[in-house]
């Protein structure tokens, strides 16, 4: 009996790293990036109290980052 190395007992001989859903969540990535920095004018945005006024591409990209980090938190739980 011989013992597996992580890579032999990890990986499948000739998988690709390009699977249909990675190539999926990449392409929606880059249409987000291309939507968010598309929109730069200033808007006026309501966070329970306070009013600012920002560029709408930063309010944007910080809802993606919050909502991609609990999704990640999600998935992370799940395993």
């Amino acid at each position: 009996m011989s013992a597996k190395t992580t890579s032999e007992a990890g990986a499948k001989k000739g998988a690709s790293p390009f699977t249909p859903g990675r190539i999926a969540v990449a392409v929606l990535g880059v249409l987000a990036l291309v939507f968010i920095f598309e929109n730069t004018r200033a808007t006026k945005i309501r966070l329970l109290i306070p009013e600012v006024t920002m560029p709408l591409w930063t309010a944007l990209l910080a809802t993606a980052v919050v909502g991609a980090l609990c999704g990640a938190y999600f998935v992370r739980r799940r395993r």
